[in-house]
This record gives structure tokens, sequence and C-alpha cells, in this order.
């Protein structure tokens, strides 16, 4: 809201507003970033790429099934790399020379010369009629009038491991999906590379731990991710992810859910396919996940079942 009394109409314009950060710097070269996309890569390499070919626009881009490739912009490039063309979620997606199964989507990660980025930036903000997005707006007129150049994300480039793993997480089935890719037995993206580690706030909690409860039960953690602080006394847990200092009580029982940070679960609940946000003290004996009735009465349930109880939340 830097210009003008409306918030962000769109991801151009989201940069937009905040170029004057850019121009206090030195930079030559932009990299513009989607902050609800699960990936990792080394962008180094697509940096270096984009100086050697001389492009205004770089954007990374992987193949995928022409049938899924509805959902994202595709792009046509020639001999060169070069970007000749570019759809925004066309019904009809162009297919690939090599493959006519596969499109070549954008990732939505761009590397744009300084220069040109404000340069388009700021002509697409005098235009009423456009709708303020890279993908829409920004990146066709730049191939008509400069040089865009596609990065194939996954290739030899760089020093990450070629899992070639990449999710937009933009919707709550999304966001459970990827974080249960992680509990296959061979997860599609290695979270252990000792030379290219994923980076997060840990606080300084003890260990995890099980311990019996008064009755006896065991705590049981199966197929499961579990963070620092956590203790289960007596609960049973499978194929769960469990973020720190979640306590679970004797008799509980936890399936195919992500648990957010200082969570307590109750004697004798029982909790399925669930996302559970912070600071939620859930009463002994409730049951979730189970009864989409009941749910739908008190929680939001995403289209493909999943019961979300927001941060804070407090039951009757």
């Amino acid at each position: 809201m830097r210009k003008g009394g409306a918030w962000y109409e769109g991801t151009a314009d989201a940069i937009y507003h905040n170029m004057w950060l850019l121009s206090r710097s030195d930079a030559q070269h932009v990299v513009v970033l989607s902050g609800d996309h699960i990936y990792r890569m080394d962008y180094e390499a697509m940096v270096q790429e984009h100086k050697e070919s001389g492009a205004k626009l770089t954007v990374a881009c992987m193949d995928v099934p022409r049938e899924e490739a509805t959902a994202f912009g595709v792009m046509e490039i020639n001999d060169k790399n070069q970007v000749v063309d570019f759809n925004e979620k066309p019904e009809d997606p162009a297919c690939m020379p090599t493959d006519p199964s596969r499109s070549l989507v954008s990732m939505g990660i761009y590397v744009f010369e300084m220069e040109a980025l404000q340069q388009a930036l700021e002509q697409d903000a005098e235009l009423e009629t456009s709708s303020h997005d890279f993908g829409k707006d920004i990146i066709p007129k730049l191939i008509d009038s400069q040089g865009v150049y596609a990065y194939n994300f996954g290739d030899e480039k760089g020093r990450v491991a070629r899992d070639c793993y990449w999710r937009d997480v933009g919707t709550i089935d999304s966001f459970y999906e990827a974080n249960m890719d992680l509990l296959e037995p061979v997860p599609p993206m290695n979270l252990y590379q000792e030379n290219w580690g994923i980076r997060t706030y840990e606080p300084q909690l003890p260990p995890a731990r099980t311990v019996p409860s008064a009755t006896g039960n065991e705590g049981i953690f199966i197929n499961s991710i579990i963070a620092n602080g956590v203790v289960n006394s007596g609960g049973s847990v499978h194929h769960s992810i469990l973020s720190s200092n979640v306590r679970i009580n004797d008799g509980a029982t936890i399936a195919d859910s992500i648990i957010f940070g200082d969570v307590t679960v109750g004697e004798n609940c029982q909790l399925a396919n669930c996302i559970i946000d912070k600071h939620v003290i859930i009463p002994d004996g409730t049951i979730i996940g189970l009864n989409p009735t009941e749910d739908a009465a008190r929680f939001h349930i995403s289209e493909k079942g999943i019961v979300v109880i927001p941060e804070g939340y407090v039951f009757d």
C-alpha cells in the first residue's frame, strides 16, 4: 500500500510496491521467488546461466504430464532455450517437441535484469486493464520485446541432489500431501542431504520421548516425524508429523495428521486426517476426522476431506 490505497493486486504489483527496496541496492540481477512452493534449488546455477545467455528474464521450468499443464503457465522454446510463446493456464497446453505427452511449465521462479524488471513493472502499473501478474501480463510482453529464456530445473547444474521435487502448496490439500510425501519409505524430497541442508528455526527443547502412562500403556510412534519437546505418555501415533512441544496423553490415537507446536491431545482422543494448528488443547475423548457430518459443523474441511483446526481454537 505504499502507492495508492489498495492491497497488492497481483504478483507483479507486489514487487512493484517494493521496488524502492531494490533500487537502494547496487544489484544488477533480481531473483523473484514464490512463498508457497516446496523445493530445493541452487539459484547460483540459474543466475550464472542467465548471465551467459544475455537474457533480460530467465524463467525456471520443468516438464509435467500434458493433462496437468492446464494449471500452470506453459512455455514453448526454441533450440537455444529461448521462450517463443507463453500461455497462462491454457485449456489446450502446447506439448514438448521431444515428447507429445508432456508440457514445459513455469515454476514461478524468475531471474530479471534489474533495469528490465523496473521498466516492465512501471509500464504494467500504468495499465488499468492489467491484472498485474507475472504470468498473465509481464512475461508475455517481455517475450515480444526482450530476451526471455528457460532454465531447466533438475538438470546436472548446481549442487542440489537431483530429486526434481517441486510442489505448489497454495491449498490445504496440497500442503497436506506435501507433508505426507515426507513419510514415504523413500521420500521424494531428501531432507538429509548433508551438503545442502534445509534451514529452519529449532527451539531449544529437550529431545522427544515416549513414557508409559499411569495405566501402563506405552507411548508408540510408527512411521512418523517427531520434533523436539514432544512427549507421548501412553498414546499411539501413526503416519503423522508432530511439531515441537506436543503432548499426547494416555489412550490417544493419532493417524495421518499434521500437528503444529504447543498442542495438547487429551486422553482417549481419536484424531485422523487432520491439521491442528498451534496452541490448541484438545479435551479428553474428542474425536476428529472420523465423522464428516460432525466435523463440518465445527471445522473447515478441505475438498479431499482434511479437517482443519485453527490456531488457538477453544473447544466447548
